[in-house]
Parts: structure tokens; C-alpha cells; sequence
């Protein structure tokens, strides 16, 4: 194994751990429902908790994030991930869970910023798209093996055993940070002086393509991240699906994201991001516009529709992310990715918690208004077409091999 690739192997382990503990919260959803005896409001809380506390931290992370060796900084966030995954598996309380997310979040944030700037400060921008199709790929695999397996250690237990058990498994991934990623510190060399937070915010903002940059990933989490949430939820209450049956969801969708992710990123490198991120979203708009309609329905055809959301909406983070992180030159690429982290948190839990005020729990025990969340999420992709037109690729010639 060359270099290259065992530092992507690294980056995508780390954001296995990292993507699994996301989106575990959200399948687990009917039992914490119920558990807690709470409304769909309080669960979006639950989400929105991690990502407003991952908000926070990569704000403040933005501020000191290119100061350091990338491989340091990277290995003290998984620590403390690790453990606070682990406290999640120990919470008693809705509150106490809402406290250990928070406190996951805060590492989190600062985390999937770092592996997006480790990626940008050593791949090529011509092979940039392909190495984050191989990283993301590692959403495929926490759907597929993560997910599920989750759900059947919550099945055998309960909802605590799975956190308990990725924390174990976020432990183990420190391992591969200590000897497989380098010293990573030439964007500092980069800097002729140590910038101060006032100087780091108004670098950001005085550049028009930055802030293209930031507006342009927010409004993708908000198409996203809208009905992401309530997936599981609306399956079980409005389709028919049992808990158990949640599983084949990231199973079938996970499956086909495996294959597609890599394809999407050659794709993306060979004919241009924008033109392959027009494709997927409005690709994505499809299933979106079912997921949220359907009632009950057989489940092979709700596979079908929600596979294909998976695929491309999945697909469509890998052209978008991939102009993001060339949109800053790499001794401000830190920091920058840092405020893109941060926003992106904050519109995840917005528009979690948005759509948690939308959707209402009636009388006969269903989800209503989730359609509305749907339009909604569809408008906001379209928008975010517009403005990936406006985004302009830096070019750079320096990466570390």
C-alpha cells in the first residue's frame, strides 16, 4: 500500500466512525420516540444538538486549525469523539443524551473539517474529486455495515449498545491516525505570520468566492438535511415498515453507493464538478419528491426510491464538497474549511429542527406535512444549482505528497 493510499484508507476509516455515529441517531429514532415518550420536535432536537455543538466548535476551530500539524490536530478530535460517543452509549436521560451529543459535536465539527483540508493539502486538484469519492465512499459503508449493524445490536439490547460499541470501534481508529497520516505542517510554512481571529474572519468574508463557497454548502445541507432526519420515522408510522425493516433501507442504499461514489468522483474529474453536480441533484429531486409523498407501499418499491436518494443524493457531495475545498488556497484551507464545517452544522440542525416544527403528529397516529418538508428540500437544490455557477475553482500547484 503506497502513501496516497494509506492515507485515504485512514481518512475514510476516520469517517466511517464519524458518519456512523451521525447517522445511527436517526434510525434509532422510533425507539428513542418512544423511549423518551417524546414529540418529533424534541428527536430533531437530538440531532440538531450534535450539529449546532459541531457549529460552534469549527467556528472557534477556524481560528487556530492552520496554526498546527494537521496529524496532532486530527488525533486529539478522534480522542475526544471516541469518548464522547462512548458517553452517548451511557446516557439514562433524554437530557443527558442531548448533553453527549453536544459534547461528540464538539470534536466532530472539527474533525470533518480537518480530513477535508488534509485531502486538499495532498491530492492534486486534478485527482482531488476521485480521492473524495474513495473517502465518502465510507458513507456507503456505514450504511451498509454500520447502520444495520447498529440496529440489530439495539435489537439484541437496546438503543444504548451501539454507541457503547462505536465508541469502542472510534478508539481503535487512532491507531491508523499514528502511523498511517504524516506531519502535515507546510500550510503553516505557507503563512508568513500567525493571523489573528479578526484577520481570519475578514480574509472570509472580503472574499467574494468564499463566501460564494459557505452559502453554496449550506444550502445543500438544507435540501439535504430537511428530510434526512425523519426518514426512518415517517417509514415506520406512514409506510408500514417495522424497526427491523429500517435496516434494508441503509443496507440496499449503502450497497449501491459503495459502487457509485467512485464513479461519481472520476465522473466529476473528467467532465467537470458543476456539470455532474447539476446531474445528480437534479436526479436527487426525484426520490426526494416520493420519499416524502408515499403511504404504505410494498417494500421493494420504497428500496427502489430510497436507493436512488442514496445514490445521488450522496452523489451530489462529492462534486460540490470537491469545489468547496478548491475554492481556498492551502495556507487559508484550514480555517476556511473550518467556517464551512461550522455553517454547514448550523444548517443541519436549522433545518432539522425547521422540519421538526412542520411535520405534527395527529390523532391517527401519522406524520403530516412531511410533503411540505419535500417541496422544500427540491427548491433548495435548485438553488443550489444556480449558485455552484457563481463558485470558482483557486488554483494551486502545491500539495504534499
Amino acid at each position: 500500500m503506497n502513501k496516497e493510499k494509506a492515507l485515504l484508507f485512514t481518512l475514510a476509516v476516520i469517517q466511517f466512525s464519524h458518519i456512523t455515529d451521525f447517522m445511527i441517531l436517526m434510525p434509532l429514532g422510533p425507539q428513542l420516540i418512544k423511549s423518551f415518550s417524546i414529540l418529533p420536535s424534541q428527536f430533531a432536537l437530538l440531532v440538531s444538538a450534535y450539529t449546532f455543538s459541531a457549529e460552534i466548535s469549527g467556528f472557534i476551530g477556524a481560528f487556530f486549525i492552520d496554526r498546527f500539524d494537521r496529524k496532532k490536530t486530527i488525533f486529539i478530535m478522534a480522542c475526544g469523539f471516541a469518548f464522547g460517543t462512548l458517553a452517548c452509549g451511557f446516557a439514562s436521560t433524554y437530557h443527558l443524551l442531548l448533553l453527549t451529543r453536544a459534547i461528540t459535536g464538539l470534536f466532530g465539527g472539527v474533525m470533518g473539517a480537518l480530513i477535508l483540508s488534509i485531502i486538499g493539502d495532498s491530492i492534486p486538484n486534478e485527482r482531488r474529486a476521485s480521492a473524495m469519492g474513495i473517502v465518502m465512499a465510507s458513507f456507503s459503508v456505514a450504511s451498509v455495515a454500520g447502520v444495520p449493524l447498529g440496529l440489530f445490536l439495539a435489537s439484541q439490547s437496546d438503543w444504548h449498545f451501539p454507541f457503547k460499541v462505536l465508541g469502542f470501534l472510534a478508539l481503535l481508529t487512532l491507531l491508523p491516525i499514528w502511523y498511517f497520516i504524516p506531519k502535515m505542517t507546510d500550510h503553516i510554512s505557507k503563512s508568513s505570520e500567525k493571523t489573528s481571529p479578526l484577520s481570519i474572519i475578514k480574509n472570509v468574508t472580503s472574499n467574494k468566492n468564499q463566501l460564494t463557497a459557505l452559502l453554496f454548502g449550506s444550502v445543500i445541507m438544507f435540501s439535504h438535511f430537511s428530510i434526512v432526519p425523519f426518514i426512518s420515522p415517517y417509514m415506520t408510522t406512514n409506510v408500514g415498515f417495522t424497526e427491523s425493516q429500517i435496516a434494508y433501507i441503509y443496507l440496499v442504499g449503502g450497497a449501491l453507493t459503495i459502487f457509485s461514489t467512485p464513479i461519481i468522483g472520476r465522473l466529476s474529474d473528467k467532465y467537470g464538478r458543476s456539470k455532474v453536480f447539476t446531474f445528480t441533484v437534479l436526479m436527487a429531486s426525484i426520490p426526494i419528491f416520493f420519499i416524502t409523498q408515499i403511504g404504505e407501499t410494498p417494500i421493494w418499491l420504497v428500496l427502489v426510491i430510497t436507493s436512488l436518494f442514496f445514490v445521488f443524493g450522496a452523489g451530489r457531495m462529492i462534486p460540490s464538497t470537491t469545489m468547496v475545498t478548491s475554492s481556498v488556497k492551502p495556507q487559508n484551507r484550514g480555517s476556511f474549511m473550518s467556517f464551512n464545517s461550522a455553517f454547514r452544522q448550523l444548517t443541519n440542525g436549522l433545518a432539522a429542527y425547521l422540519a421538526g416544527l412542520i411535520i405534527t403528529i395527529k390523532d391517527d397516529g401519522l406524520f403530516h406535512n412531511y410533503d411540505l418538508v419535500g417541496y422544500f428540500a427540491i427548491f433548495m437544490g435548485f438553488i443550489s444549482i444556480l449558485i455552484s455557477r457563481k463558485l470558482k475553482v483557486v488554483d494551486d500547484d502545491s500539495f504534499t505528497n
